[in-house]
Protein backbone atom coordinates (compact mmCIF):
# COMPACT_ATOMS: atom_id res chain seq x y z
CA UNK A 1 0.00 0.00 0.00
CA UNK A 2 1.29 3.30 -0.78
CA UNK A 3 0.16 6.82 0.03
CA UNK A 4 1.34 10.75 -0.34
CA UNK A 5 0.82 12.56 2.38
CA UNK A 6 0.65 16.28 2.36
CA UNK A 7 -0.21 18.84 5.27
CA UNK A 8 -2.95 21.46 4.08
CA UNK A 9 -4.51 24.28 5.08
CA UNK A 10 -7.60 23.07 3.00
CA UNK A 11 -8.95 20.20 0.46
CA UNK A 12 -12.01 19.06 -1.51
CA UNK A 13 -12.99 16.62 -3.80
CA UNK A 14 -15.29 17.40 -6.45
CA UNK A 15 -17.18 14.55 -8.68
CA UNK A 16 -19.06 15.96 -11.77
CA UNK A 17 -19.02 19.73 -10.44
CA UNK A 18 -20.57 18.45 -7.26
CA UNK A 19 -18.23 18.78 -4.16
CA UNK A 20 -18.13 15.25 -2.33
CA UNK A 21 -15.44 15.91 0.34
CA UNK A 22 -13.41 18.91 1.98
CA UNK A 23 -11.58 19.59 4.86
CA UNK A 24 -9.84 22.14 6.77
CA UNK A 25 -6.45 22.01 8.30
CA UNK A 26 -5.11 18.43 7.91
CA UNK A 27 -3.80 16.01 5.57
CA UNK A 28 -4.78 15.44 2.19
CA UNK A 29 -3.94 11.87 1.82
CA UNK A 30 -3.78 10.22 -1.85
CA UNK A 31 -3.91 6.53 -1.39
CA UNK A 32 -3.04 3.22 -3.59
CA UNK A 33 -3.72 -0.51 -3.24
CA UNK A 34 -1.07 -2.59 -4.60
CA UNK A 35 -1.88 -6.24 -5.89
CA UNK A 36 -0.83 -8.38 -2.67
CA UNK A 37 -1.86 -6.03 0.03
CA UNK A 38 -4.14 -7.21 2.67
CA UNK A 39 -5.70 -5.98 6.18
CA UNK A 40 -1.70 -5.97 7.60
CA UNK A 41 -0.87 -3.62 5.36
CA UNK A 42 -4.30 -1.47 5.60
CA UNK A 43 -3.12 -1.38 10.03
CA UNK A 44 -0.01 -0.26 9.11
CA UNK A 45 -0.75 2.67 6.55
CA UNK A 46 -2.99 3.85 8.84
CA UNK A 47 -1.25 3.89 12.14
CA UNK A 48 1.74 5.69 9.76
CA UNK A 49 -0.72 8.65 8.63
CA UNK A 50 -2.70 8.40 12.30
CA UNK A 51 0.95 9.30 14.19
CA UNK A 52 2.80 10.94 11.82
CA UNK A 53 4.63 13.76 13.14
CA UNK A 54 4.81 16.65 10.13
CA UNK A 55 2.83 19.30 11.97
CA UNK A 56 4.87 22.12 14.23
CA UNK A 57 4.57 22.26 17.68
CA UNK A 58 7.28 22.77 20.86
CA UNK A 59 9.53 25.40 18.55
CA UNK A 60 10.01 22.18 16.12
CA UNK A 61 8.32 22.29 12.81
CA UNK A 62 7.51 18.72 12.65
CA UNK A 63 6.50 17.53 16.31
CA UNK A 64 3.02 16.78 16.15
CA UNK A 65 0.46 14.32 14.59
CA UNK A 66 -2.55 15.06 13.63
CA UNK A 67 -4.51 14.75 16.47
CA UNK A 68 -2.20 16.47 18.60
CA UNK A 69 -3.46 19.77 16.37
CA UNK A 70 -7.30 18.64 15.29
CA UNK A 71 -6.55 18.38 12.07
CA UNK A 72 -8.67 16.62 9.82
CA UNK A 73 -8.10 13.64 7.28
CA UNK A 74 -8.90 13.51 3.29
CA UNK A 75 -8.45 10.28 1.70
CA UNK A 76 -8.59 10.03 -2.01
CA UNK A 77 -8.29 6.68 -3.88
CA UNK A 78 -5.59 7.16 -6.58
CA UNK A 79 -4.01 3.64 -7.92
CA UNK A 80 -1.46 6.01 -10.02
CA UNK A 81 0.16 5.57 -6.97
CA UNK A 82 1.50 2.37 -7.32
CA UNK A 83 2.92 3.12 -10.88
CA UNK A 84 5.97 2.64 -11.99
CA UNK A 85 8.12 4.59 -13.91
CA UNK A 86 11.36 3.56 -13.98
CA UNK A 87 11.82 2.14 -17.42
CA UNK A 88 10.28 4.17 -20.41
CA UNK A 89 8.55 7.13 -20.08
CA UNK A 90 4.48 5.77 -19.56
CA UNK A 91 4.32 4.46 -16.07
CA UNK A 92 2.91 1.19 -15.50
CA UNK A 93 0.29 0.66 -13.54
CA UNK A 94 0.66 -3.43 -13.24
CA UNK A 95 0.76 -3.46 -9.04
CA UNK A 96 -2.02 -1.57 -8.90
CA UNK A 97 -4.66 -3.82 -6.92
CA UNK A 98 -8.11 -4.41 -9.18
CA UNK A 99 -11.09 -2.40 -7.90
CA UNK A 100 -12.74 -5.49 -6.24
CA UNK A 101 -9.81 -5.82 -3.72
CA UNK A 102 -8.65 -2.19 -3.62
CA UNK A 103 -12.08 -0.92 -2.57
CA UNK A 104 -12.46 -3.33 0.72
CA UNK A 105 -8.65 -2.08 1.92
CA UNK A 106 -8.95 1.76 0.94
CA UNK A 107 -12.50 1.04 3.30
CA UNK A 108 -10.88 -0.02 5.83
CA UNK A 109 -7.78 2.44 5.93
CA UNK A 110 -10.71 4.91 6.45
CA UNK A 111 -12.10 3.25 8.83
CA UNK A 112 -9.25 2.95 10.88
CA UNK A 113 -8.19 7.01 11.10
CA UNK A 114 -11.68 7.42 11.62
CA UNK A 115 -12.01 5.05 14.28
CA UNK A 116 -8.43 6.43 15.79
CA UNK A 117 -10.77 10.07 16.74
CA UNK A 118 -9.81 11.74 13.46
CA UNK A 119 -12.52 13.12 11.38
CA UNK A 120 -12.36 11.57 8.39
CA UNK A 121 -13.35 12.72 4.35
CA UNK A 122 -13.56 10.52 1.85
CA UNK A 123 -13.13 10.85 -1.99
CA UNK A 124 -15.26 8.87 -3.73
CA UNK A 125 -13.29 5.32 -5.07
CA UNK A 126 -13.27 4.24 -8.47
CA UNK A 127 -14.41 7.92 -9.78
CA UNK A 128 -12.77 11.03 -11.91
CA UNK A 129 -12.19 13.49 -9.00
CA UNK A 130 -11.26 17.10 -9.19
CA UNK A 131 -8.74 17.60 -5.80
CA UNK A 132 -7.99 20.95 -4.92
CA UNK A 133 -5.43 21.56 -2.00
CA UNK A 134 -4.00 24.46 -0.38
CA UNK A 135 -0.67 23.05 0.68
CA UNK A 136 1.00 23.92 4.04
CA UNK A 137 4.88 24.57 3.79
CA UNK A 138 4.60 22.03 1.47
CA UNK A 139 4.87 19.08 3.18
CA UNK A 140 4.52 16.24 0.91
CA UNK A 141 5.57 12.88 2.51
CA UNK A 142 5.56 9.08 1.10
CA UNK A 143 5.02 5.89 2.76
CA UNK A 144 4.67 2.30 1.60
CA UNK A 145 3.47 -0.67 4.07
CA UNK A 146 6.57 -2.39 2.08
CA UNK A 147 8.99 -0.07 3.59
CA UNK A 148 10.55 1.25 0.30
CA UNK A 149 10.13 5.45 1.10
Amino acid sequence: MRAVVQRVHQASVRVDSDTVAEIGMGLLVYLGVVTGDSEAEAHHIADKIRHLRIFPGNDKPMNRDIAQVGGSILVVSAFTTAGDARRGRRPSFDNAARPEAAEPLYETVCDLLAASGISVARGRFGATMEVRSNNDGPVCVLLDSAGSF
